[in-house]
């Protein structure tokens, strides 16, 4: 079986290299353009290019998917079966190409958690349990038929990037399992349930707005806010003007009367926000201008008023 594989960030080397490992024949890989990065922008490689430039597989990264050129270029690779894991939307001459199609790996149960985001908007929804998900694809976007799904448990003081590893690791393994079947007579899947779409929750891009803290909510929600942006894009408030990003707390179930985001602490080993029904204790963090660290480290070396 030939198979192209379409992906960019670091969730996709696993699927990739679970293929190579199984020692299927990856004819090509399709990835982002290397983009400008760092101080100095320089050129940087995305991390499927890197593993696939690694294990001499060629790459092709073009910036329109109906180039002309790309077009004929993919069909002289004769694949059978194209896999995506953490790619872009696809035109139907591109997912439409090989004879057994094109299979994708979501980090999500669907039909739920459709979209760009659903790593962490499980945990911002304070989900208890996740999986990944491999599909046909179809024309609406993660829509397509399911060929395999993957349980995976959501801990209660899980973050989006812990969640990610686990992931990550599960869709390998189901995308190995759904190849197998397909290489193996093939499997048409079933239908995705249809959920009605008052039911159904969504997992869009994520923009800085969202990620600001709104210290009026619940603290349970607060809490599962920052654990479902960490450790990025990150949620983040204000402490005297400056931008404060919060990778890790804690929550105190309390009944107070402090108003909502007043600032509480001994200076010395706890820095904590009021909420609705509690506090959240800050553990790391990182100020505007200065390195991530944790909450004892920054209370010696920054002074600021308190409630």
């Amino acid at each position: 079986m030939r198979i192209i594989f379409m992906g960019t960030p670091d969730f996709a080397v696993a699927s990739l290299d679970a293929l190579v490992q199984h020692g299927y024949n990856v004819v090509a890989v399709i990835t982002a353009p290397d983009k400008p990065a760092g101080r100095g922008l320089q050129l940087q490689q995305s991390a499927v290019k890197q593993y696939a430039v690694s294990k001499q597989i060629p790459v092709l990264q073009p910036e329109k998917l109906k180039n002309p050129a790309f077009l004929e270029e993919l069909r002289s690779y004769r694949a059978d079966l194209q896999v995506v894991v953490a790619f872009r939307m696809l035109p139907e001459l591109v997912w439409n190409m090989p004879p057994l199609g094109t299979i994708n790996v979501h980090a999500s149960l669907l039909p739920q958690y459709r979209g760009a985001a659903p790593i962490n908007w499980a945990i911002i929804n304070g989900e208890k349990e996740s999986g990944v998900t491999t599909f046909r694809l179809q024309h609406e976007i993660d829509t397509g038929n399911i060929l395999f799904a993957s349980k995976v448990a959501i801990r209660e003081d899980e973050t989006a990037g812990e969640l990610h590893d686990e992931l990550m690791k599960a869709g390998a393994e189901v995308l190995i399992k759904t190849v197998e079947a397909l290489s193996s007579g093939g499997i048409e899947g079933t239908i995705q349930n249809n959920v009605p779409a008052e039911e159904l929750k969504h997992a869009p891009k994520i923009f800085k707005e969202d990620c600001r803290i709104n210290w009026e909510q619940p603290v349970d929600r607060i809490y599962n806010l920052i654990r479902g942006l960490s450790p990025y894009p990150t949620a983040f408030t204000s402490l005297q003007g400056k931008t404060l990003k919060i990778f890790k707390a804690g929550k105190e179930l309390a009944q107070h009367d402090h108003a909502p985001g007043s600032v509480h602490s001994d200076h010395k080993t706890y820095l904590k926000f009021a909420a609705d029904g509690g506090y959240i204790r800050v553990e790391e963090l990182q100020l505007e201008g200065k390195k991530k660290m944790g909450v004892v480290e920054f209370l010696r070396g920054f002074r600021f008023e308190t409630t």
